[in-house]
């Protein structure tokens, strides 16, 4: 899935306030289609199980689950989604950095505290 800009409504103001905004407008399809497939497989899991505990999970086997809310609602979940999955993906940094940085260091400089 890859960041849609034509999705957001904009006048020249809106984007002006909102450095991001014009920021993302002004990027690649490439760009933003590589970052859109950057996430784990780990990373997608976790937000799919985030996301069904929020909306709630029943066996899809004997129920025929339907959903009904409204925009601010779904926008407001997907939102929730989406900084789960950056907070993940930082997280997911950070812990490869310390793999890296504790298999690299030498034992009498590696003084056992993590101070990032």
């Amino acid at each position: 899935m890859v960041f849609n800009s034509d999705f957001i409504p904009s006048n020249d103001q809106e984007t002006s306030e909102n450095p991001l905004l014009s920021y993302l407008q002004h990027q690649h399809p490439d760009v933003l289609a590589h970052v859109a497939q950057s996430a784990s497989p780990e990373i997608k899991e976790i937000i799919s199980r985030n996301v069904q505990g929020l909306v709630g999970v029943l066996p899809s086997d004997d129920f025929d689950v339907q959903i009904t809310t409204n925009r601010e609602n779904l926008a407001g979940l997907l939102a929730s989604a989406m900084m789960t999955g950056y907070f993940l993906r930082q997280m997911e940094q950070r812990m490869h950095l310390e793999e890296n940085i504790s298999g690299t260091a030498s034992p009498r400089s590696h003084s056992g505290s993590s101070d990032f």
